[in-house]
């Protein structure tokens, strides 16, 4: 039926490029739903389920965003997710500028995302620098206790640069223990940018010149 596995994967497969990316979420997508499968043969501890969460890194531009509103949208399919609904946020969406204004701010988010992926962007912004009255740590315990407490509705897609990303996880153990799943973007070839454009054209009813082959 509309919404099933299979239409959510083939969606998936005809992005142009991006094919490691495209084969690591057909596998982990299949992975996902053969477990929420054996989960319910066995009726097992919910806490035993793997981790459905994902880091994205690359560069900006390389398809993450379009990625992860798929993702939202097969996990639904899966019934992991009960809406599939993308929520991205970024620092200045989670953080405040003064005490006990963070927690707040980042739990409306996590309440907003109920149901679907909550996606930040450039999430090591949110990593404590040198300032002692930086809330981006505030911000990060909430996210990964709002994890936990919806840990059956709410999947957290981090995306960002690659250097950043990999020094923000590998610097706090809970999120490296919750983001297992790195995946990597890379760049367009001028090949895809161009094929990318002529289906953008093309949906708006405009052909490209011949020239630009």
């Amino acid at each position: 039926g509309k919404g099933s596995l299979e239409e959510s994967l083939a969606e998936l497969n005809e992005l142009i490029g991006l094919t490691e990316v495209k084969e690591t979420i057909n596998r982990i997508a299949k992975l996902v739903e053969y477990d929420k499968k054996r989960a319910y043969m066995l009726s097992i501890e919910k806490n035993e389920q793997p981790s459905y969460h994902f880091a994205f890194s690359g560069n900006p531009g390389t398809g993450k965003t379009t990625v992860a509103r798929l993702v939202a949208g097969l996990y639904k399919s899966i019934g992991v997710l009960s809406q599939g609904q993308l929520v991205e946020v970024d620092r200045a969406g989670l953080v405040a500028g003064y005490v006990g204004q963070t927690a707040l701010k980042t739990q409306t988010v996590l309440q907003s995302a109920l149901g679907g992926v909550l996606f930040p962007d450039e999430a090591y912004a949110l990593a404590p620098g040198d300032s002692p009255n930086d809330f981006g740590r505030e911000a990060i315990e909430v996210l990964l206790k709002g994890m936990e407490d919806h840990r059956d509705d709410l999947i957290v897609i981090l995306a960002g640069y690659s250097k950043e990303m990999a020094e923000f996880l590998t610097a706090n153990s809970g999120l490296k223990s919750r983001f297992p799943n790195i995946i990597e973007f890379p760049d367009y070839t001028g090949e895809e940018l161009l094929a990318i454009a002529k289906l953008q054209a093309g949906g708006k009813g405009y052909t490209l010149d011949e020239r630009c082959d």
